[in-house]
């Protein structure tokens, strides 16, 4: 792979190089590869065929996690999240014991390894809020919550210049990988000031389908404002706005057969 230099940027294929933008710069490489069918139908690429299968499962998982959580994403600025979260499936897709490679899926994978991923490198909900809260899922009730005792932003919040208030939001998501369905919803504490005075105890909550037998996702989120004559305004489109999964819970155990 080459790297453009010069005045002109190409786009596009000259004979067998083609020219293409990343977020790299400009760059060109040979074209090449398999034949598309002998890479379907040729023994020797069962390894590849296997490798192409999970990775478009992942893909496909990928998308769906974001679907769940489009209403807080559409305030983040990551435009490396759908890379990222499909390489994080992927190893999740890898972690299933049950199934053949190739055949290996989320649902007999390990969802839980998804516990703790960023949607927002550049704005990390672990390097954002210092303060202490307790996420839960309660499978019995479909109830999803976050809870957060009183704490003062100024000392437990990295806050970026400019940013005069913040907003807490939490997002419940319950996803069937198969069927490709998603019950989700959302909950959002008081837009409050970054100040020295302590914030009010946080309790918040979503209700999901109870006893499901799906996977279910917590995320939580916090947006920045500056507010100004009294409208609030974003900054920098989302980039300094964190969202984190802080809860997973798996497909539940399957009932013990009857005696």
């Amino acid at each position: 792979m080459a790297k453009q230099t010069g005045i002109i940027s190409l786009k596009g294929t000259i004979g067998n190089i083609t020219f293409y933008k990343s977020k790299d710069g400009t760059m060109a490489r040979a074209k090449g590869g398999v034949d598309a069918r002998r890479l379907a139908t040729d023994p020797a690429f069962v390894r590849t065929r296997e490798n192409g299968s999970e990775f478009g499962r992942a893909g496909k998982a990928g998308k769906l996690l974001r679907t769940a959580f489009r209403a807080l994403l559409s305030n983040i600025g990551d435009s490396q999240v759908t890379s990222r979260l499909s390489s994080q499936m992927l190893r999740e897709i890898q972690a299933d014991a049950t199934n053949a490679r190739g055949q290996r899926n989320v649902i007999d994978g390990e969802v839980e390894l998804l516990n703790g991923f960023e949607f927002n490198a550049n704005g990390r909900l672990g390097g954002t809020l210092y303060a202490p809260f307790a996420a839960s899922i309660d499978r019995g009730t479909g109830v999803l919550k976050v809870d957060m005792p009183a704490f003062v932003p100024v000392n437990l919040l990295a806050s970026p210049a400019g940013a005069t208030h913040f907003q807490i939001t939490i997002a419940g998501a319950e996803i069937d990988f198969e069927a490709e369905t998603i019950v989700n919803a959302t909950a959002a504490g008081a837009e409050t000031a970054i100040s020295a005075t302590p914030t009010e105890v946080m309790n918040l909550s979503v209700n999901l389908t109870a006893n499901s037998t799906r996977p279910l996702f917590l995320a939580m989120g916090i947006e920045f404002f500056q507010k100004v004559n009294g409208v609030s305004y974003s900054l920098k489109n989302g980039a300094y706005n964190a969202l984190a999964l802080v809860a997973i819970s798996g497909m539940p155990a399957p009932p013990p057969p009857a005696p």
